[in-house]
């Protein structure tokens, strides 16, 4: 009798791991992100227009770049102020809207905004940071404390893999054509539109229509 009541309660949380274990279902074709640890470039960022805002701030838009080689999502660090370098004074700037808008990227993508607001009203925002009082000199420097996750998202550890890190931005270098989205080609990044992706569950989403739009791509 005591075997019994051992063996139950043990064959039902073998049960239950296994079908816990079995939940989490990958696109076909991709691999699981690697866990290693291995340090990777992060993501890095350049400025593409210098101008001062409605308000008479200082302000400073910006590309991101993925150059983690892997994917993966980054934001600037919450409650942290960027800091400008200017004429030997530090300035903080408490405006900063950087971030790859909670979604994982591809290796090598390029991205000067993301899509914010709601399903019904979705809205562009645009990457930046405005610096009150401030002005630019020569040799002047941005620093934006971010942090970025990488491999395959995971709803169960989304913050596996986290790092925190820094952007260091040269204001002297001001890019003005740069290309958008994918910087530099990445073999098998980049697929045909009839390809289906096979989702949770086995789901099959299929690709109906792309469109340029003012500040980016829309698919249906």
């Amino acid at each position: 009798m005591s075997i019994k009541k051992i063996f139950v309660p043990a064959f039902l949380v073998y049960m239950l791991f296994i079908h816990a274990c079995a939940y989490i279902v990958l696109p076909e074709g991709l691999e699981a992100s690697d866990a290693s640890g291995k340090e990777t470039a992060g993501w890095s960022a350049l400025a593409t227009g210098i101008g001062e805002s409605g308000s008479g701030n200082l302000h400073i838009d910006l590309a991101l770049r993925n150059n983690t080689g892997d994917w993966s999502a980054m934001r600037a660090a919450e409650g942290e102020p960027a800091v400008l370098t200017a004429g030997g004074k530090n300035t903080d700037c408490d405006t900063v809207f950087v971030s790859s808008g909670g979604h994982r990227i591809a290796p090598g993508f390029q991205m000067r905004g993301y899509i914010t607001g709601t399903k019904a009203e979705p809205t562009t925002q645009l990457v930046y940071v405005e610096c009150a009082g401030a002005q630019v000199a020569s040799g002047s420097r941005l620093s934006i404390p971010y942090s970025y996750v990488t491999g395959q998202y995971n709803y169960y550890e989304q913050d596996k893999n986290k790092v925190d890190s820094k952007l260091e931005i040269d204001l002297d270098d001001v890019a003005t054509d740069l290309t958008y989205p994918v910087a530099v080609p990445v073999d098998g990044l980049v697929q045909g539109p009839e390809v289906e992706i096979v989702a949770l569950n086995k789901v099959v989403l299929t690709l109906t229509d792309i469109q340029r739009v003012e500040n980016g791509l829309q698919f249906a």
